[in-house]
């Protein structure tokens, strides 16, 4: 087994998971010494990352086309291709978003010296 293609499908899987609905895709990672730099695309839309696997486990982080930071982690087989280093392979996993740009805390509202009036809700103005 690869840690490429356990890397592969960790990630995709965390793209899918983290868009909070089923989907399929494909993706491709490289070997970097320890880690594995990837890319890839499905129904989440596309996506890249680093990852590390041991045996058939594999965790990585990566991020997407709408810049939403995720975790994935999964389970996965592979078998060589040829006589190099590609390999193909089926996982499972799960993920999480863990930063979304779409989804910014508004700003506070700084109160006023003290003795005054807070403002009220109706009379707050977004900047």
């Amino acid at each position: 087994m690869r840690t490429t293609t356990v890397f592969a499908s960790a990630l995709m899987a965390g793209v899918l998971a983290g868009c909070g609905s089923l989907g399929a895709g494909v993706g491709i990672g490289i070997p970097v010494g320890p880690v594995t730099v990837g890319v890839g695309g499905g129904t989440g839309g596309l996506s890249v990352g680093v990852g590390t696997g041991v045996g058939p486990v594999g965790v990585g982080v990566g991020v997407n086309d709408r810049g939403q930071v995720y975790t994935g982690a999964g389970v996965g087989a592979s078998v060589p291709i040829g006589g190099g280093p590609v390999s193909a392979g089926v996982g499972v996993g799960t993920g999480t978003v863990i930063y979304d740009p779409a989804n910014r805390l508004q700003a506070p509202v700084v109160p006023g010296p003290p003795g005054t009036v807070a403002p009220t809700a109706s009379q707050q103005v977004a900047p």
